[in-house]
């Protein structure tokens, strides 16, 4: 006697239909990416040196390399993470485990997805504005930071909010009956079950921080230099953490000005270069998360 189960029932000419659309869009997206990184890396692989990676492009000494920009880049997207993730976390845990439902908690989340849909050119702007003359902060990496940082907030309150959704009221209920406090409950138990979705938000951001251009135009300005660093370790720190206040160029923004000046081979170099960042980025907080998960 057989059972008859899901997986050994016919299957029906429309569903085959449908499940045979459903496996071609996650082909054509598959598909969609590859080409695109194989055509930047046919592209620009030819680039990409040792050389390239780290000098920075100098016309008298006639090198044309990278490494401030890398730099940059990374110093913007850590520096962004480190402001925009614990507000944005902390605001969807307010909203959604202590505010009380009512108009000021829509309010709030309205208002969060109006400033997730303003263009980056307007940031960029409001940025300039603000950050740069009225607090006095000029062209500067820190002005760039702390305008990535309005700009990607939406999208780590949103994910952590929906996260923070997916927890089962049992697990709440089960820890406040036990006599543990709100705190201790949000802390032990809810953060680390939306852990998984929380970071899907940070990666997220991560991505957008390193792909703006527009914004970073306005307020982190487009220099290539690289702090000169010496022997004495202290002063090298100093000069590592005074570089926050200098202006300075990302990754996207070199990539922009090479293809304003017609230098495409160069262009590629430094998207190949950007692919590879952004996907080492996604790993390694996939990797945390992972591991986050486990503990």
């Amino acid at each position: 006697m057989s059972e008859t189960t899901l997986y050994q029932k016919k299957m029906r000419p429309l569903e085959a239909l449908m499940l045979g659309a459903i496996y071609g869009a996650a082909s054509v997206s598959v598909f969609l990416l590859l080409g695109i990184v194989g055509y930047v890396f046919f592209q620009g692989f030819r680039t990409v040196s040792w050389t390239f990676l780290t000098t920075v492009t100098n016309s008298l000494k006639k090198t044309i390399g990278i490494a401030g920009n890398i730099v940059n880049t990374l110093y913007i997207a850590v520096l962004t993470l480190l402001i925009a993730a614990p507000v944005g976390v902390g605001a969807a845990i307010y909203l959604n485990e202590y505010a009380k439902p009512g108009k000021l908690v829509r309010l709030i989340e309205f208002t969060t997805e109006i400033l997730s849909g303003i263009p980056s050119v307007i940031f960029g702007l409001f940025g300039m504005t603000f950050f740069g003359r009225a607090l006095g902060l000029d062209y500067s990496l820190l002005t760039g930071a702390f305008t990535l940082t309005l700009m990607v907030l939406p999208l780590i309150v949103r994910n952590t909010q929906e996260a923070l959704r997916t927890v089962p009221d049992s697990y709440r209920s089960g820890a406040l009956g036990m006599g543990a406090s709100k705190w201790h409950m949000v802390r032990t138990i809810l953060l680390p079950s939306a852990m998984p979705g929380i970071l899907t938000g940070v990666i997220l951001a991560v991505g957008r921080i390193v792909g703006e251009s527009a914004a970073l135009l306005f307020t982190a300005g487009s220099s290539r230099s690289l702090p000169r660093l010496g022997d004495d370790i202290l002063n090298n720190v100093q000069k590592l953490a005074n570089k926050v206040l200098d202006p300075g160029g990302t990754l996207t923004i070199e990539l922009y000005l090479q293809m304003q000046n017609g230098r495409y081979e160069t262009a590629f170099g430094v998207g190949c270069v950007l692919i590879v960042i952004v996907l080492c980025l996604n790993l390694l907080m996939k990797k945390i998360a992972g591991k986050l998960t486990k503990a």
